[in-house]
């Protein structure tokens, strides 16, 4: 039996918790499917594999261009706490629980084929990091009532193989207004993040123009490319906040915030500080350059390929894909939905540290600058989706509170790795740990009753809104495509209108055409 548990380890550890390996496959079972010649079928697979590659690189520079501002940041306003961190606190709970962890992922995405197959759910999901992230979760919160490894494995698994369906549903109406198409959905555990921007944005922006519409001077028409958007944004945000640690913290402490995480060279004097910042602004720029483009090669390979799968496997599903496949769709959306979110995670810890720590004990998130660039940054584009410019600002800010709050709230639930300095971030994670934490403490089968139910409760409303939302193709941005002048409102036929027929915000230059539908 030990060779069986290594095997399933090996097969969670190296391989379905990469996803590029993942996407990789699942393109090259849908080009086997579609009866693709084999040099078809290898050069797709390799193809979708290097665009996933060239996302997690790209995410990787994010994390290396932001470490040293986050350095700024804790050193300019003085605060200590719990960094929400995915990757850290998923390290730590492999030593402990990693086998269970391993058997609950490789369940649970059993359970979510099924449920794909055999429910109006028919969505796979693909973010496997996300699937690893979620496995460990349910493992922490699960097995810290002391309940046996069969219990853990078997429930957590279920309710694991649910949110792999239920999430894209729910978001699902939203993501068509963004992608203008019925052939990809978001698979991202910051989804209730997106669902709230998207509301938001539908309640606050029903006349506010596209982020992808700005109006700029002659003079600033440079600003129209994103990556010098972006770039030169960053670089500001860079250059102010090494100003202020300069002023406060004096040449001795600023001059080392570059050497932080990422190995860099300790500043020589003041002109040398400032131009590492200026470098850094550039580094994110080229940071957000490089995901774009992995996101339109995966695009470009994996939702043609899928289509065999839909049609063979489990008929008509669609790929749940990681957050930044939607960031082409609205480029500028992106930088002004991570200002927004990160201002968010600002004020939340304001009122953390002035308000509900003191009152409720809860501890003190800092905000994280990677979880908020990237659900900040999909929160923007789905808040514009629904209410332009207004709806990005005030969604991912939304967002930002989100990814504040709910945290401190899981805290609470995940006992010893409460101790950790951080935890899991993104929004998910958070209400559904804080809910399923909080109903396990009811002990023994009592208290997996509960959660279990509460696991049929998230089924079915996500089989509800598939069937009364989804289906019935409800356009969350109808409303706002009325009231708005018919030349920013609708798009040219070809790629403006969905397989429901409705409108959408026109997508901005180089944003990848959606596929046809399956």
């Amino acid at each position: 039996m030990g060779w069986f548990v290594t095997l399933a380890t090996f097969l969670v550890n190296e391989i379905l918790s990469e996803p590029a390996y993942l996407i990789g496959i699942i393109t090259a079972v849908g080009l086997i499917a579609m009866k693709k010649s084999t040099g078809q079928i290898i050069g797709g697979a390799i193809k979708a594999t290097l665009g996933f590659l060239l996302i997690g690189a790209g995410a990787g520079l994010v994390t290396d261009s932001l470490a040293p501002l986050g350095t700024m940041i804790q050193g300019v306003t003085g605060a200590h706490g719990v960094i929400p961190t995915n990757e850290a606190i998923v390290g730590i709970a492999q030593d402990q629980f990693g086998s269970r962890v391993a058997w609950l992922m490789i369940l649970g995405f059993v359970v979510s084929l099924l449920l794909a197959r055999f429910t109006p759910l028919r969505y796979v999901f693909l973010t496997g990091h996300h699937m690893l992230f979620m496995a460990t979760l349910l493992t922490v919160v699960l097995a810290g009532g002391g309940r046996s490894t069969i219990a853990v494995v078997a429930v957590g698994g279920v309710l694991l193989g649910i949110m792999l369906v239920a999430m894209p549903a729910f978001a699902h109406p939203w993501t068509k207004r963004v992608t203008g198409s019925d052939t990809v959905a978001i698979g991202h555990f910051g989804t209730a993040g997106y669902i709230v921007a998207g509301v938001a944005g539908k309640m606050v922006g029903k006349r506010s123009r596209s982020t992808e519409e700005m109006k700029l001077p002659e003079g600033l028409r440079f600003l129209r490319d994103s990556m010098v958007a972006t770039a030169l944004s960053m670089l500001l945000i860079y250059l102010v906040m090494a100003v202020l640690l300069l002023v406060k913290e004096g040449q001795k402490a600023a001059f080392k915030a570059f050497a932080t995480g990422t190995g860099g060279a300790v500043a020589t004097d003041t002109g040398n500080y400032l131009m590492q910042s200026v470098m850094q602004g550039l580094q994110f720029g080229i940071a957000v350059a490089v995901i774009l483009f992995g996101v339109r090669t995966i695009l470009g390979e994996l939702v043609p390929a899928f289509q065999g799968i839909a049609q063979k496997v489990v008929p008509g599903a669609l790929p749940a894909l990681d957050a930044p496949i939607v960031f082409p769709y609205a480029q500028n959306a992106v930088l002004i939905g991570f200002i927004s979110s990160f201002t968010g995670g600002l004020i939340g810890l304001a009122l953390l540290t002035w308000v509900f720590h003191p009152a409720f004990g809860l501890a003190l998130v800092l905000p994280g600058l990677v979880p908020h660039f990237f659900t900040g940054g999909a929160a923007g584009v789905y808040g514009n989706a629904t209410g332009g410019r207004r709806g990005a600002v005030v969604g991912a800010f939304l967002n930002g509170l989100l990814i504040t709050f709910l945290p401190a709230l899981l805290l609470k639930v995940l006992g010893a790795f409460g101790d950790q300095n951080t935890t899991f971030g993104d929004a998910d994670f958070g209400w559904l740990g804080a809910l399923i934490g909080n109903a396990g403490k009811a002990g023994g089968a009592a208290g997996l009753v509960v959660i279990v139910l509460i696991g049929l409760a998230v089924l079915g409303a996500a089989i509800l809104v598939q069937k009364r939302v989804v289906d019935t193709g409800w356009d969350p941005g109808a409303a706002r495509d009325a009231l708005m002048p018919r030349e920013s409102a609708v798009a040219p036929a070809e790629v403006g209108t969905t397989a429901a027929g409705y409108a959408k915000i026109p997508p901005p230059a180089g944003a990848p055409a959606p596929p046809p539908a399956p």
